[in-house]
């Protein structure tokens, strides 16, 4: 026992040796560090295109010109000017803004959408720089290597211990998640801050997170993507209007700015919701006019697009199905090195053809070499045009049995897209209009033309209540093709 012991101290003397101690930018307080400001820029650059090529960049040089803008004049008065930071719109409809070490930051079309105002945007841009500045990243890793040390070290001391360790580094997520709101906070702090250096009213930056918890407690609507990944007390709202009105009290500024209608116009015509030329789905059929092709989705399976790939999960999530492009000219070729590359033992294969296409088609299991455990996957491989589409059906091989056939049928369905009715959707975007008359906000849209039945989505993506008051002249948003 007492090797075992001078074994765990060793190594977490060695953890502890390689760690550096190094300042916090913005609390000025010194602490233990496993990563380097170059690491942290590293790292944001190396995940930086993976970003991009999960979500796709908005085309729109105008907005993208404004997030930069407003980005470098912030990054210059925070903590860390020195950074060479990047700023990005994504073209998501989901609605949420995050940040990677090193200086990059990204909003998704989707959050555009609802910020009302510049100073909303110059609120949550503070609050993601101040990730960056903060360290947050660096800190949330040190945290983590530092709690596997525990966990390692208790695992060689004690065997009892050891049975245990799964559990003990699931609470240790629930720590982690104080930790996360904890920066958040500091974010908060630092939103404020910078926002209001730059000119613009925190008190948006309060409101705009009011706008967030109507969409969650909106009957049927999922919870943002921004409030999953940014973690919302229920006094959140009320804490930033106190911070707001410290730090101005502090900074002693007036004439603070807004900007409502320099921002609405800015984003007038900007794609509200999905956009259906990257895909989309009707009567359990995916679409993609772009690439003109279709394919059918399993009733009661849950599908989620994106620009790299289609998954699809059965309802019980025993099953899912992967569909995207695959590199390559040769069909087989391809099966080939999918087979070696996921080190499959092939139960069938044969060639095939899908609607008038090339393809081939095959089998396989795959063995977790750690724990036994067996998965069956089928795949289609399928010539149109210059590209190679793949399909994979996965499932446990002792569930696959009741999935082959959806599988095969799913995947044989798919065919070029020639209805023109299909082909020629068109996307959703943000409309700017000018309140005829003095009235409620459920008067003003019934005259623009929007009917009943969307007017609770249009009062909460205008930040606003059906029944509040809005002047002639003033503007609003809403949406047409």
């Amino acid at each position: 026992m007492k090797n075992l012991f001078l074994k765990s101290i060793f190594f977490l003397s060695l953890v502890l040796l390689v760690s550096t101690c190094s300042r916090n930018p913005v609390t000025g307080k010194r602490g233990v560090s496993f990563m380097s400001e170059a690491q942290e820029i590293s790292l944001g650059k190396a995940n930086d295109p993976a970003i991009v090529a999960s979500f796709g960049l908005y085309n729109d040089s105008k907005l993208q010109s404004f997030i930069n803008n407003k980005g470098q004049q912030m990054a210059k008065i925070s903590h860390r000017p020195h950074l060479a930071y990047e700023f990005k719109v994504l073209d998501s409809p989901v609605v949420n803004a995050f940040a990677l070490p090193g200086g990059y930051v990204y909003f998704t079309r989707g959050i555009l959408a609802h910020f009302n105002n510049e100073a909303e945007f110059a609120g949550v841009l503070g609050h993601e720089i101040g990730h960056i500045t903060a360290r947050h990243g660096a800190r949330q890793q040190t945290k983590q290597i530092l709690a596997n040390v525990g966990l390692v070290a208790g695992s060689v001391l004690s065997p009892e211990f050891a049975q245990f360790s799964q559990q003990a580094s699931q609470g240790l997520q629930l720590l982690f998640l104080k930790f996360s709101r904890n920066h958040e906070s500091e974010s908060d702090v630092l939103g404020v801050e910078y926002s209001t250096k730059i000119g613009y009213d925190a008190h948006q930056m309060a409101d705009f997170f009011q706008t967030l918890s109507r969409m969650q407690e909106k009957s049927g609507q999922a919870i943002p993507e921004f409030m999953s990944t940014h973690p919302n007390p229920a006094n959140r709202n009320a804490r930033v209007h106190e911070l707001a009105a410290e730090e101005q009290a502090k900074s002693n500024r007036t004439n603070l700015r807004v900007n409502r209608d320099s921002y609405l116009k800015l984003i007038d015509g900007l794609i509200y919701g999905e956009d259906p030329n990257q895909g989309y789905v009707a009567n359990n059929v995916f679409y993609h006019p772009g690439l003109k092709f279709q394919f059918p989705v399993p009733t009661g399976w849950q599908l989620q697009n994106s620009p790299q790939q289609v998954q699809m999960v059965s309802q019980d999530q025993k099953a899912f199905s992967i569909f995207t492009l695959t590199p390559g000219t040769n069909l087989n070729a391809v099966k080939q090195e999918m087979i070696t590359n996921y080190k499959l033992n092939v139960i069938q294969e044969k060639n095939e053809t899908v609607n008038g296409l090339p393809a081939v088609a095959f089998i396989g299991d795959q063995t977790n070499e750690q724990t036994g455990a067996k998965l069956r996957l089928i795949t289609y491989l399928i010539k149109y045009g210059a590209n190679i589409y793949v399909f994979h059906g996965i499932a446990a091989s002792t569930d696959f049995s009741r999935y082959s056939s959806l599988f095969t049928r799913t995947f044989e369905s798919f065919q070029r897209l020639t209805d023109a009715s299909k082909l020629n959707v068109k996307a959703e975007r943000i409309k700017i209009a000018t309140v005829r008359s003095n009235g409620t906000l459920k008067q003003a849209l019934t005259a623009a033309g929007m009917p009943a039945a969307r007017h609770s989505e249009l009062a909460l993506i205008n930040g606003m209540l059906l029944t509040e008051q809005v002047k002639a002249g003033s503007l609003i948003k809403t949406v047409s093709k």
